[in-house]
């Protein structure tokens, strides 16, 4: 479910569970596409015969490419209106503690840390952010995400 808000009310959200995106799936070819954007085609990601061999029993997805997918899952959480700009300006912190298998299912569960007012009539919000993989007993991304929101 989406949480709507304007900008001025940004801060009423700290410390506020924004909830769980919707499932999203991780097929061989998004993989494998992302290996030909970031010339990554290390064969834990790319080759499904050796990987069947490899310490995770098949392909997986490149940490980054599960990172990459924070901004789609969690505009699906949070929209903000008031907005002319809006900026992913950076991560405290990031760990892959599990694979994301090829064929799995991820989503993603926010919670607002943090709000503060930034120069240039802007809003910053801090995320912390949990990319779990269904059926799965570790997450396979734990982040805090800070995006800021200018008027």
């Amino acid at each position: 479910m989406t949480t709507r808000v304007h900008i001025d009310d940004l801060a009423d959200l700290a410390g506020k569970d924004l909830g769980a995106s919707s499932w999203l799936e991780i097929p061989q070819s998004r993989i494998d596409t992302f290996a030909d954007a970031t010339d990554d085609h290390q064969w834990i990601h790319v080759d499904p015969e050796r990987a069947e061999k490899g310490p995770f029993g098949g392909t997986i997805a490149h940490g980054f490419l599960t990172l990459s997918l924070f901004i789609p899952m969690f505009t699906e959480l949070l929209e903000v209106d008031g907005v002319t700009t809006k900026v992913n300006y950076g991560l405290n912190k990031v760990r892959f503690p599990a694979p994301v298998p090829a064929g799995s299912r991820i989503r993603l569960l926010a919670k607002v840390a943090d709000v503060a007012e930034v120069g240039g009539g802007g809003v910053q919000i801090t995320v912390d952010g949990t990319i779990e993989v269904e059926g799965g007993g570790k997450p396979a991304c734990v982040l805090q995400s800070v995006s800021r929101f200018y008027r």
